[in-house]
């Protein structure tokens, strides 16, 4: 990996070359936000009043999921500035999108745009970044999860996508529930309570099955679709020491109607530069990234990116490496030799090894290659 540098400083070269429009809110994107709360409303009347054939409302309940997901990738526009200015709108508009979520925007606000964008794939700082070799050997659960064979943690891993978005909210609002001044968390508290509040209500009121139909399956769905994007984002990314959003970020492709239904969400590297850009501009920026930087630049489909998750370990060795300890196989990652169409892995024998001895044992100069 070349020099590493600053999302500022990709941002200066690129945005001489964008027009000044996309840099204004673009409010044009809440009609979409609007028909997808229309449609969300509809579905959840249809299953609560009609009492209809339990097939129709697996449909319907893939329609929510579809739309909740969407709604979220709405409220990140929102509440990154992109779609309106005014802070007290933009909470409002953030809240209503993040409601099937569970998220409240001032806890968004403080985790995502000022921790996770600030600090992306800082190990210490990034409230979204994966383990480490020195958190494996500080943490039992982390070593006991390890333990379990390479198939069996993919495919757990990739079943807890359906909660993992809900599951990593709730986690973030008990560690910084803590920062926010005292007279703003009652409000933090409010945007919490209040969405489950509706949620939990509504199962009393049209009975647990139709609430299953309702928003249980629903929100499975919408974190299964926000966690197939969220998961490649940086996953396949090496830790870093400074913010390079093209060392640290990955941009998937969909076909073009999944980026229409989606708020060009795929375009994550483009977002990285630019957060508060009207994201309809995003394939623009891709253009002019591609054209500066193409050896620097990461990208690949949606699927091949998932399967290369399926065939990698979720823990760093050293920021560039992903590493199995037990198995004593490691990865590089992007930028770092991972071939995405040729997994291949350097094996060291820590097998059995304690967590101190396999931080020793990595370092061996006893090394091997071996193609999956």
């Amino acid at each position: 990996m070349d020099q590493l540098h600053s999302f500022g400083w990709y941002a200066g070269r690129v945005a001489p070359h964008l027009p000044k429009k996309a840099f204004k809110p673009a409010a044009g994107r809440l009609w979409g936000g609007l028909a997808y709360l229309i449609v969300s409303l509809c579905g959840l009347l249809a299953i609560g009043l009609l009492h209809l054939n339990p097939w129709i409302n697996l449909v319907i309940s893939i329609v929510l999921g579809s739309s909740f997901a969407a709604m979220g990738f709405l409220g990140h526009e929102i509440l990154h500035g992109a779609v309106v200015r005014k802070p007290w709108l933009r909470n409002v508009l953030g809240a209503v999108a993040f409601w099937p979520l569970s998220t409240g925007p001032r806890l968004w606000r403080r985790w995502h745009n000022r921790g996770h964008h600030v600090h992306t794939q800082d190990e210490k700082n990034d409230p979204d970044s994966w383990p480490s070799m020195e958190d494996f050997a500080n943490q039992p659960l982390i070593r006991l999860i390890y333990r379990l064979p390479f198939p069996i943690r993919s495919l757990f891993s990739f079943i807890s996508l359906a909660m993992t978005f809900s599951f990593h909210s709730f986690r973030m609002f008990l560690h910084y529930i803590k920062d926010f001044k005292q007279e703003n968390q009652r409000a933090v508290w409010m945007q919490l309570i209040l969405p489950w509040t509706t949620w939990i209500g509504l199962m009393f009121l049209i009975g647990p099955v139709d609430w299953l139909f309702a928003y249980l399956l629903p929100v499975l769905i919408a974190n299964m679709i926000v966690m197939g994007y969220i998961s490649t984002n940086h996953r396949l990314n090496p830790l870093v020491s400074v913010n390079d959003p093209l060392a640290n970020s990955l941009s998937v492709t969909v076909p073009k109607w999944i980026d229409v239904l989606h708020f060009n969400f795929s375009h994550h590297t483009e977002h990285h530069l630019f957060p508060g850009m009207n994201s309809k501009y995003y394939p623009m920026v891709k253009q002019h990234i591609k054209a500066m930087w193409p050896e620097r630049y990461h990208e690949m489909s949606l699927l091949r990116a998932l399967k290369v998750l399926w065939q990698t370990p979720r823990l760093y060795y050293q920021q560039n490496e992903l590493v199995d300890p037990h198995q004593g196989h490691l990865y590089g990652s992007l930028g770092n030799g991972l071939d995405p169409t040729n997994i291949h892995y350097r094996e060291e024998n820590v097998k059995g090894e304690s967590p101190e001895s396999k931080n020793e044992s990595l370092d061996s100069p006893d090394q091997k290659k071996k193609t999956e």
